[in-house]
């Protein structure tokens, strides 16, 4: 006698059916990320090839050791330089004078909001410390032009104190910055078990001991990150500098008897980022194909290269030092 066996019951989850609206979304989340490929490939083509055409004209050696920055003369004349360390020592020192700001304050912020503040006040506090990351860098550089140059000027004399400077350029970005650091440093501290913190009151550690010694060495990767991230924004930043900071980039050789230009040194002193030298080369509306024109893309190409090293480098940091719990 023959038995059959009953048909096995089928599963409608392991079934493929053809559904035409998950087909669509599929379709489209895959359009999506091949646009933002695609841009960014045309983006860093584009950027580099102009580039390139640069240095067919001039020496890439002069571009990045001639201590001068004169590309609006014409390349013939005697007084033409196109020596970019001028602009990056310009973004250089706005940069350390934000990153002076920001980071004490971003640092103190977080270890308030992470462990000393109550939960009540960490509620009310945080939203309104990142409300300050959205206001327009513009409105902030004419608050550098406007409020903090003339304190400045007020306080330490006007022969001291340029119009143009790059100190309260610098302080008014880091105030800016102060949210990115505060948030993403909060973030990483507030991540560490409380099982840590409790170990530690166990011992008879106090809270400043117990906020220095345990909890910010175990978020030191995210707070690293942090503020490699700040630093990133204050060197591609551009409205306050190109506002407040100037558009003047000094010599750095000196006279015979000065080997550096000392100027270079005073934060009170006009100086030029590389941000906003391209606000300025295009404000000047420089003739498409001229070296001007070319330069602004050379420049943006360096700044892009400095700020992708800076990724980088903290995307290793995160990975090498992160602690996992």
């Amino acid at each position: 006698m023959t038995t059959t066996s009953p048909p096995s019951p089928t599963n409608p989850l392991s079934r493929k059916r053809s559904v035409v609206g998950e087909t669509v979304i599929h379709n489209l989340l895959r359009a999506a990320g091949a646009i933002s490929i695609l841009t960014t490939i045309g983006i860093v083509f584009v950027l580099f090839s102009e580039a390139f055409q640069l240095f067919l004209d001039v020496s890439i050696v002069d571009f990045f050791t001639d201590t001068a920055w004169r590309p609006f003369v014409s390349p013939d004349s005697p007084s033409f330089a196109i020596g970019i360390f001028a602009l990056i020592q310009g973004t250089l020192m706005v940069t350390v004078i934000a990153m002076l700001v920001a980071i004490p304050l971003g640092l103190a912020s977080a270890v308030y909001l992470a462990d000393y503040a109550p939960q009540r006040v960490r509620k009310v506090l945080k939203p309104i410390l990142e409300v300050l990351a959205g206001v327009p860098t513009v409105v902030l550089g004419y608050f550098a032009l406007t409020a903090m140059t003339p304190a400045l000027r007020a306080l330490l004399g006007e022969g001291t104190v340029d119009f143009f400077n790059p100190f309260s350029a610098g302080i008014v970005m880091g105030i800016m910055i102060v949210p990115t650091i505060a948030s993403l440093s909060e973030d990483a501290m507030s991540a560490v078990p409380d099982s840590l913190r409790m170990g530690a009151y166990g011992l008879g550690a106090t809270k400043r001991q117990v906020v220095t010694q345990i909890v910010f060495p175990a978020a030191l990767s995210g707070i690293v990150a942090a503020i490699i991230l700040a630093i990133g924004r204050a060197v591609g930043e551009t409205m306050i500098v190109a506002l407040a900071g100037g558009n003047l980039a000094p010599d750095l050789a000196g006279t015979a008897d000065q080997a550096v230009n000392p100027d270079i040194f005073n934060p009170f002193k006009q100086v030029q980022t590389m941000t906003a030298y391209i606000v300025q080369a295009i404000g000047g509306e420089a003739t498409r194909g001229s070296v001007t024109y070319r330069s602004i893309f050379a420049v943006g190409a360096t700044l892009f290269l400095m700020t992708f090293s800076l990724n980088i480098a903290a995307q290793r940091f995160v990975r090498r030092f992160r602690e996992v719990y």
